[in-house]
């Protein structure tokens, strides 16, 4: 390995310390690719230069309040704002473009992903997702204390295998052991996620659904294709920023959207707000599912 790149993954390995929980010498060691005893020779180097590392029953992190470099996330890290500005200028530049894909690995190499969890999150739900991470990574169950279910209208424990984070962390797909499903849990809607000691057992059954630009999730996506006036771009663009990439410009005042829906309940949602300003192309049924409800309102 070269110096500039030894130099490099110990900086990746110093700003992944910089955490509210900790990592362990494993976790470092497989993700980085090192042997173990790399890491601590990275941890002593870390400590001759001025860096408190705080050992919590074998989770390594910079303490920061003893540290005499109290200012290395904003010296070398973006924060959620600074990433999206950058993101959206480098990926403005050609596909092509040596230079673009050498600034996507800078960015993305130097993004800490639980520092992402903790500016996307609320407060009081930072704590639930990282122990869904955790739960994810170590492929244990878990209990959701207290949800609030939507559907059901009530509010009881779920144990559920986690499978992975919807758009933004604000749900969560996981196997319910208790129905025998796949399923979309809101994190808002969890008191407390409790890490339970038994493994994965249904590890064959678990599957992931789309979710979504209306946030609508499902696992038969149905394609869709509507005309939109400049009134619905600019309200789509604002209520529903992904929809962004799935959409093309014809003139000035119509565009064309073209996308996966997960059911017909958002997208519909959204025609029947608009009326006017929305041509529904294709799917048929889709048509069919505005008229029923416009018929529905008028009735």
């Amino acid at each position: 390995m070269s110096d500039q790149a030894k130099f490099q993954k110990m900086l990746e390995v110093l700003l992944l310390l910089d955490c509210q929980y900790g990592r362990t010498i494993a976790e470092l060691s497989e993700r980085f690719e090192i042997s173990q005893r790399t890491v601590y020779r990275y941890l002593d180097t870390f400590k001759h230069v001025g860096f408190v590392i705080e050992n919590s029953n074998g989770y390594f992190k910079i303490d920061k309040e003893n540290t005499t470099v109290q200012e290395i996330s904003s010296l070398l890290h973006f924060s959620e704002e600074e990433a999206f500005i950058l993101s959206k200028a480098i990926h403005s530049i050609d596909d092509n473009d040596e230079l673009k894909i050498k600034l996507v690995k800078k960015l993305y190499s130097l993004y800490d992903f639980d520092r992402v969890i903790h500016a996307i999150g609320k407060k009081e739900e930072s704590e639930n997702i990282y122990s869904l991470l955790q739960a994810i990574k170590q492929q244990k169950q878990v209990v959701l204390q207290s949800y609030k279910s939507g559907n059901s209208k009530n509010i009881r424990d779920r144990i559920v295998e986690p499978i992975d984070f919807t758009i933004n962390y604000t749900g969560v797909w996981c196997y319910d052991v208790e129905d025998g499903l796949n399923k979309v849990f809101k994190t808002s809607r969890i008191k407390q996620v409790i890490l339970l000691e038994s493994s994965w057992k249904f590890k064959p059954k678990h599957k992931k659904g789309i979710v979504d630009i209306f946030r609508m999730q499902s696992f038969e996506p149905i394609a869709v294709s509507l005309e939109l006036s400049l009134v619905a771009y600019n309200l789509i663009i604002e209520e529903y920023p992904l929809s962004e990439k799935y959409i093309t410009k014809i003139t000035d005042n119509l565009y064309r959207l073209e996308c996966e829906v997960g059911n017909f309940l958002g997208v519909g949602r959204f025609i029947l707000g608009l009326l006017g300003e929305v041509k529904i192309i294709e799917p048929k049924t889709l048509k069919d599912y505005v008229q029923e409800r416009l018929n529905t309102y008028k009735g």
